[in-house]
């Protein structure tokens, strides 16, 4: 079976993403600032990366290796159109999560944004395990007595999504990245317009020693 994400448009996903209604795509590029800015690495991997939303924050001063990883070759190569000022810095890694993650070099910060809900848990406690990084930062999507799919003219481009998705539980993460050597140093809550909210969390690998 075609993973669903191979076939929406970025456009569609893009725009639905940045209605008022939703406001999770201007959401997530304040998160990713941070993200990017808060600990002292010189590489990152953003997992889910599609078009690039937020890869103007990575500060070439800082970072020699930003690698965005994607299921969907178009979002990359979007993704190298819109940001040609991080040629050398940012590579591209067309990989499916849920089946390659061999193919993962290591990092020191890894990003996961709104990418644990369709990947699973244990896939991404297995691709952590595989890039070994200092840093965790990742966002999940809390939906308080709503459709996880916020109602827009673009919702029926996502109905293939039904076959991917599950809803994430926060517990459950900080669960698992215990059990893996990693331990919380923050959570992070955003609130969105439509009675939903995205909730960060970061970790760090046990034996890293803590930030000031």
């Amino acid at each position: 079976m075609v993973n669903p994400w191979i076939e929406i448009p970025l456009d569609d996903y893009e725009n639905h993403m940045r209605l008022g209604s939703v406001m999770q795509l201007q959401t997530m590029n304040q998160m990713m600032k941070s993200q990017l800015e808060d600990y002292p690495v010189s590489s990152a991997m953003i997992l889910g990366v599609a078009g690039g939303n937020g890869l103007e924050h990575v500060q070439k001063s800082k970072y020699a290796k930003v690698y965005g990883v994607d299921i969907n070759p178009d979002y990359l190569q979007e993704s190298v159109l819109r940001y040609p000022d991080l040629t050398g810095v940012l590579e591209c890694l067309c990989i499916d999560l849920t089946k390659h993650m061999e193919r993962l070099p290591e990092t020191e910060l890894l990003i996961a944004n709104l990418l644990i809900e369709y990947i699973g848990y244990n896939n991404f406690q297995k691709v952590v395990q595989r890039t070994n990084p200092k840093y965790v930062s990742c966002a999940i999507q809390y939906n308080i007595d709503v459709e996880w799919v916020s109602d827009s003219p673009y919702i029926h481009v996502f109905d293939g999504l039904e076959s991917v998705h599950q809803q994430i539980d926060a517990s459950f993460v900080e669960n698992l990245m215990k059990n893996i050597g990693y331990h919380p140093i923050k959570v992070l809550r955003y609130p969105l317009p439509n009675g939903k909210e995205l909730i960060q969390m970061d970790y760090e690998k046990e034996g890293i020693q803590a930030l000031e």
